[in-house]
């Protein structure tokens, strides 16, 4: 899988556990929804709070394993490097993933209220490598 055929893959399935790395170098898994922008980055939101959020600050460095609703089947990889974008800037960037993951919100004016009052922050990550490049 090159990084478009992983780019495509995570436009339509959204469900995924990300990678970060703890001060020590241990590696910290979390449950995500991503999407994917129209600059081919992978777009996740999260709060500024969040452990992977401080991790991301330190280490820049992550990988995505994202897999269909069904977990069992095809999934993809993606490593690259992340950054964190806050408000106010990040405010459309988690609108439109909503929109790519969900469909329409049917009040945009409490979403926006919702991503200001928990923090949120928008993570998108540049994708380096993408695979599986082989069956197992």
């Amino acid at each position: 899988m090159d990084i478009s055929e992983a780019q495509q893959f995570l436009r339509t399935n959204h469900r995924g556990v990300l990678v970060t790395r703890r001060r020590d170098g241990s590696p910290q898994l979390s449950p995500v929804s991503a999407t994917v922008d129209d600059e081919g980055r992978v777009v996740i939101s999260t709060r500024e709070t969040a452990m992977k959020t401080h991790n991301l600050r330190r280490d820049r460095r992550t990988s995505l394993c994202g897999f269909t609703d069904d977990f069992y089947g095809q999934w993809a990889q993606v490593d690259g490097t992340a950054e964190i974008v806050g408000m106010p800037e990040a405010m459309e960037l988690l609108v439109a993933a909503y929109r790519q993951a969900a469909g329409e919100h049917p009040d945009w004016g409490d979403f926006r209220a919702a991503m200001v009052e928990q923090r949120r922050v928008a993570v998108r990550i540049t994708i380096e490598r993408a695979g599986p490049s082989r069956a197992g």
